[in-house]
């Protein structure tokens, strides 16, 4: 498995590119504003197929190129929990007004709790991680210890869980979830940089405090 990303947006949000390279086989996860086509030419570059763009939750900072996906690779699937396909449908800021317009799509079909993405010989465990948002997944890439864990958790950090689809005991919960994965595993979230869950286990303040660390 390889991965390219890309950060911008006015959120300063990642966008991953994940990559079978023997079977020439992609997807991206996650479509900020502006980062998707420097990832789409280097796929195209490379002659690799990209068949998924996959959401981790619809809010506008993660959705905004998903056109720019889709007019340049017009087979790729885009799926989302069915929680966050109404952001899709009605796309845009409850809190500001966006500088351009997102233009509105139903979804390709859903991710779900349990369910297995294959691209090419890489497996990607979909996980139903609400309380940043209701229809919040994460993707686990258990072969390469990997998490990509969109607005759950990050370095130093957790998801907002004050927005309007927002909970905190939600968030705890699915904190709590992911928590019980190895220390080795790299976290990959959708603002910020790298970590691991063994670094937040040990020196995130918000796991910490709310006794997260600890397994079981």
């Amino acid at each position: 498995m390889q991965i390219h990303m890309n950060t911008g947006g006015l959120a300063e949000t990642n966008a991953y590119l994940v990559v079978d390279e023997t079977a020439k086989v992609a997807a991206l996860i996650d479509a900020p504003e502006g980062t998707t086509a420097s990832l789409l030419a280097l796929a195209r570059a490379h002659q690799y197929d990209v068949r998924y763009l996959l959401l981790t939750h619809g809010h506008w900072d993660h959705t905004s190129d998903h056109k720019v996906v889709t007019d340049a690779f017009p087979n790729v699937k885009v799926l989302i929990h069915k929680l966050g396909e109404p952001k899709l449908q009605r796309p845009g800021s409850t809190r500001f007004q966006l500088p351009y317009t997102i233009e509105p799509r139903n979804a390709d079909g859903y991710l779900e709790d349990g369910q297995k993405i294959h691209i090419g010989q890489v497996t990607l465990a979909v996980m139903h991680t609400p309380g940043h948002a209701a229809g919040h997944v994460v993707l686990y890439a258990g072969a390469h210890a990997t998490l990509f864990a969109g607005d759950l958790l990050m370095a130093g950090g957790v998801g907002r869980y004050d927005l309007p689809d927002g909970d905190l005991e939600q968030l705890r919960n699915s904190l709590r979830r992911v928590m019980l994965l190895p220390d080795e595993t790299r976290v990959l979230s959708g603002h910020g940089p790298e970590t691991t869950i063994g670094r937040e286990r040990h020196g995130n303040a918000f796991i910490r405090q709310w006794g997260l660390e600890k397994r079981g």
